[in-house]
């Protein structure tokens, strides 16, 4: 590492101030997946992984980690928050397997004298006990200054008397939260330059919260003046409004503090983005940065012109960083360019003349919100040109459905690939489950490979009746490339038989 670069220490805290989320609880099994991939792939160097005396399924969630990464040499590396209530924190540490300890401690004088009803003095050696206990077991000790931006506002002689305090203790980091996340940039650059100048010799971690969506500028400023940690979490999962998100600080560091080094694998960061959207069912917005569905595709016809002439409309945030692709939009806005790079990507040629048509229909379609995606392409050209291949060349004929109490469902279907008739009957773990296991016996047959389906989808109208229309959108991934097809009915299994039927005449 070059020696002008500063080394930033990345603590992921989606398992403990992350699961705080309204509605979202992890499993022990999903906690224990969530942190081998933070760690082994994201590579971020901490992690906070529970709150200690939560419940039985937190103590089990915390056994499973701390005896993983004991054998994989990584146990320093996974932290509880803990409380200064004498050595139960303690005792529950050390039955749990862990062995490094967040005290959670009070930063602002308003909270200790009202939460906790004490003098300094109290409080401070009611602290001191703790971390003694703790280090007679073993135990690291970092130190939680909880509503320290407020304190640093409106009692900045505490916080210092504390800090005054806390130096002389045997604590390893000591870590500065927006609790509320009330800061604007300029304060955290403020307040966390005085600490660290003042006390040169203690490891500062800072922790935004993004009340005023201002936690990843609040991280930027925070490393500027010094801060030698930062507290993050996937998808920005947190109370209320969350905290800083992880994909964005890193990007932000990455991009605008060429001095500043940190370990996080960009490639990783959608990974772990979509693993925890699965796991906690808190969706991701479509334009979160960096991880959203939508921010790395183009709309506008212009942008992709310009993408497509010297990459004017291209900035240092490209999608392969994370392991994504640039996509371009279809609608009303789309011009020729949008349509091209499509249709290079599907492998299609067209003339300007029948370019011009396709572009044209597709303005209409957008003008009708009617969605269009690239797996419409083909269809949309065969029917502009009135080719005489605008009929299906592979057909589901027919279909018998059977779902019976205490049987498993099956499915008999009649396809034609070309005028060739095939007749299959299969069984599977639901209806369309068992409709895709009699669709790969007669792909068998043909001697070719069905594309993966990777996500499926189903919506309705809101309000919808029980006979509402459902549209099931279904994902595909077929020579290492994606895409979608849709299918609308008023029956939900049939509507993904026609989606399925689309990508068998897309392939």
């Amino acid at each position: 590492m070059p020696s002008a670069q500063r080394y930033i220490e990345i603590m992921d805290t989606t398992l403990r101030d992350g699961e705080q989320t309204s509605g979202v609880s992890f499993s022990a099994s999903e906690k224990l997946t969530i942190a081998k991939l933070l760690l082994s792939e994201v590579k971020v160097d901490r992690i906070e992984v529970a709150s200690a005396r939560v419940s039985e399924g937190e103590f089990d969630a915390v056994k499973r980690i701390t005896k993983w990464a004991k054998a994989n040499g990584c146990l320093s590396k996974v932290e509880v928050l803990t409380f200064v209530d004498g050595d139960v924190s303690v005792q529950w540490m050390m039955k749990a397997g862990a062995r490094v300890m967040n005290l959670l401690t009070k930063g602002s004088l308003n909270h200790l004298t009202h939460q906790l009803k004490k003098k300094p003095e109290q409080h401070f050696a009611d602290v001191a006990a703790v971390i003694a206990l703790a280090g007679k077991k073993g135990i690291t000790c970092n130190v939680y200054l909880e509503d320290w931006s407020n304190g640093m506002r409106y009692s900045k002689d505490y916080v210092f008397q504390y800090l005054d305090f806390l130096q002389y203790q045997p604590v390893k980091r000591i870590m500065l939260p927006d609790t509320l996340g009330v800061l604007i940039p300029s304060e955290a650059y403020e307040y966390i330059s005085e600490i660290v100048s003042r006390y040169p010799g203690i490891h500062f971690d800072f922790h935004a919260h993004n009340d005023y969506d201002l936690g990843t500028a609040n991280v930027l400023e925070a490393v500027k003046a010094g801060a030698h940690g930062i507290h993050l979490t996937i998808n920005g999962m947190g109370e209320r409004a969350g905290n800083a998100p992880l994909a964005s600080a890193i990007a932000v560091l990455n991009d605008f503090m060429p001095k500043i080094k940190t370990a996080v694998a960009e490639k990783s960061l959608y990974t772990v983005s979509k693993l925890v959207e699965t796991f906690s069912g808190f969706r991701i917005p479509v334009n979160k940065p960096v991880v959203g569905e939508n921010v790395f595709t183009q709309t506008a016809g212009i942008h992709a012109d310009g993408d497509k002439k010297n990459k004017l409309y291209c900035s240092d945030l490209m999608p392969e960083r994370f392991g994504r692709q640039r996509k371009y939009a279809l609608g009303k806005t789309s011009g020729k360019a949008n349509i091209e790079n499509n249709l290079q990507q599907l492998g299609i040629h067209l003339s300007d003349t029948d370019l011009r048509k396709v572009t044209q229909r597709i303005i209409e379609l957008g003008d009708r919100k009617e969605d269009v995606t690239q797996s419409d392409l083909p269809y949309i050209i065969s029917d502009i040109l009135n080719s005489n291949a605008n009929e299906d060349k592979v057909k589901i004929e027919n279909y018998a459905l059977t779902h019976s109490k205490g049987l498993n469902p099956s499915v008999t279907i009649k396809l034609l690939i070309d005028g060739e008739a095939f007749e299959e009957h299969a069984q599977g773990d639901g209806q369309y489950d068992a409709f895709m296991n009699a669709l790969k016996k007669v792909y068998r047959h043909k001697k070719m490979e069905l594309p993966l389906l990777t996500d499926y989808a189903v919506r309705i109208p809101p309000g919808g009746r029980s006979d509402a229309l459902c549209e099931t959108i279904i994902t595909w991934r077929y020579n290492d490339k994606e895409f979608k097809t849709r299918g609308l009915d008023s029956d939900q299994t049939v509507s993904a038989i026609k989606a399925t039927q689309k990508m068998l005449n897309t392939i």
